[in-house]
């Protein structure tokens, strides 16, 4: 790891071409239930921000791989620090949905 990869964008590209490799991945979205209604990555669970705690009625075991993002990579950057806090172990931010290429689903 280089002195400036700390200020390279997360790829969430490449981190959904990851989670769709992992088996029994789960991939979170952050943002609003408004944001998440305009359009999301098909196959995401809305866990938004300012309710994270309540993850463990959408994800039980704590060593579940857990792929995070939200609208530009800020918000899942804290997501991912709360749910580490929580005893999650397999957290990764993949950055915001902005920069996303794929499919969005309503």
């Amino acid at each position: 790891m280089g002195i400036f990869d700390i200020f390279k964008q997360k790829d969430i590209n490449q981190g959904i071409e990851e989670y769709q490799t992992v088996s029994g991945a789960v991939l979170l979205d952050v943002r609003t239930p408004q944001e998440y209604q305009e359009g999301h990555i098909p196959g995401s669970k809305s866990v938004p921000l300012q309710t994270i705690n309540k993850v463990v009625s959408a994800v039980q075991s704590k060593e579940t791989p857990l792929y995070v993002y939200c609208y530009s990579g800020s918000r899942s950057s804290k997501a991912v620090s709360m749910l580490q806090r929580m005893g999650y172990t397999n957290v990764t931010n993949i950055g915001g949905i902005c920069a996303y290429s794929g499919k969005v689903e309503l």
